[in-house]
This record gives structure tokens, sequence and C-alpha cells, in this order.
């Protein structure tokens, strides 16, 4: 049945009788993974990725896409494949060796308390 939008009917039939290629993955241009600094002296965060033919026009487009609105100082585009991860399956591999909790304000605050119960013990017993 033919359509009655005009749109479609005006548009040429052989443009949609165009048998449709499928895309080989070297054909896409490489992702890059786009990271802004927003003030001096902050982290830097991942704010997204996009899809550029060089790392050159990648910059330009990651400055069009995340920094045109908002405040930022730099701009870093990592290409996706030079990102590697651990599994979370290997998180084991993080945990500390040994006990270091000395190294952490928490772990002062056992350290009070074995301080004032030896304090305690060296205190003369009253006769």
């Amino acid at each position: 049945m033919p359509s009655l939008d005009p749109r479609i009917t005006r548009a040429e039939p052989e443009l949609w009788s165009l048998p449709e290629r499928p895309l080989h993955p070297l054909e896409h241009w490489p992702t890059y993974e786009v990271f802004v600094l927003r003030t001096r002296g902050s982290h830097a965060q991942h704010v997204g990725s996009l899809h550029a033919p060089d790392p050159d026009m990648a910059l330009v487009l990651a400055k069009e896409q995340y920094a045109r609105r908002s405040q930022c100082v730099a701009v870093w585009v990592v290409p996706t494949e030079a990102i590697r991860w651990t599994p979370t399956e290997d998180e084991d591999l993080f945990q500390p060796a040994t006990d270091k909790s000395y190294r952490e304000p928490q772990g002062y605050l056992h350290t009070r308390e074995r301080l004032e119960k030896y304090r305690d013990r060296l205190k003369p017993l009253p006769s």
C-alpha cells in the first residue's frame, strides 16, 4: 500500500531498493575515552567516550562535546584499547598482606586504648 505521507512518496524509489551492506569492525573509527579536569587541583573525571578518526580530532570533538557548556581546565582523550583493568574477581590482590592499621587514622584509636591500659598497670596500687 503506498504511503500517504508526501515526504515518502516524493522519495526516489531506487534509494529504498539499495541493498544494505554490513559494516566490518575495521570500518569504524576507534573509540576514545574522555577525561575532564574541572578546576586546577581537582581530580580528572571520566565523562564519556566518543569515536574519532585520530587523536587530534578526538580532542577537538571531546572539547566540543564535554567542555563547551561547563567550566573546564583540561581535557584528556585516551584510546579505549590503551586502558587496562583488573577483573573484579581479583579483588583479593588489593588486600594488604599484613596488618598496617597503625598507618590509618582509625588505627590509633586501638593504640590509645592499649596505652591507657598499660599506664593503668604501671600506676602504683594505693596502700
